[in-house]
């Protein structure tokens, strides 16, 4: 079963593209999502990545939390499940 991971403290200007390589090296990547802002389409410094197995989660948990990736150190967990917010 997949595990989605959460992808903290990117710099601002890594590509969604980046992000599935930087994790490729370590694992099957299912999805790599990099947020963005909805006006401006700038990305907001975090994603998620959905890794194949546990195990390659895991992996890459253990590798990549604290790598630098260009000056900054990102920080990968495994992501909680999203809460449901209420209607505006």
């Amino acid at each position: 079963m997949a595990k989605r991971l959460f992808v903290g403290s990117l710099p601002y200007d890594v590509t969604q593209e980046e992000l599935q390589e930087m994790f490729a090296a370590v694992g099957t990547v299912e999805s790599a999502t990099l947020i963005t802002d909805k006006f401006s389409g700038r990305s907001k410094g975090f994603g998620f990545v959905e890794m194949s197995s546990d195990e390659e989660a895991d992996k890459a948990v253990k590798e990549l939390n604290g790598k630098d990736v260009k000056g900054r150190n990102i920080v990968v967990n495994e992501a909680r499940p999203r809460e449901e917010r209420p209607a505006r």
